[in-house]
């Protein structure tokens, strides 16, 4: 086991192009797997998988009064819990296993699943990710 003290600045490099590109196929992946919903199933699962692309980063309304006094970059802390519950791949992942071994078959939901996991893997891939309490990136 290495410590990441141990890492050359080439590797760690390395290592976050390869992690992010892992992250740009998956969003393609979703993305068209979306897309793909919404031609078989209808208007209505195309609107909620953009709909689902979207709303994660709709969270920063939860606080948009205390935006103009956060730093730049900074999130208004009363949003982050907010921001990272929809940030977190295991949530619409767990939704899309639920949704495959459950009793119930409704294709918007699943496109809206779709969206949403789109919408994390493009943030991971460039570059965003969960949010510190204080509202700051987290390395």
């Amino acid at each position: 086991m290495t410590s990441t003290t141990n890492v050359t600045p080439s590797l760690r490099t390395a290592t976050t192009v390869a992690r992010r590109t892992a992250w740009l196929a998956g969003a393609l992946f979703w993305t068209a797997f979306a897309v793909l919903e919404g031609v078989n199933h209808g208007w209505l699962a195309g609107a909620l998988a953009l709909l689902f692309l979207i709303l994660p980063d709709l969270t920063f309304l939860v606080a948009l009064d205390d935006a103009p006094r956060m730093a730049k970059g900074q999130l208004p802390p009363r949003a982050v819990p907010y921001y990272n519950a929809t940030h977190r791949a295991l949530v619409p992942l767990t939704l899309i296993v639920v949704y495959a071994v459950g009793p119930f078959a409704w294709p918007p939901a699943f496109a809206a699943l779709c969206g949403w996991l789109a919408h994390i893997s493009y943030d991971r891939a460039f570059g965003y990710g969960l949010r510190t309490k204080e509202g700051f990136q987290r390395d």
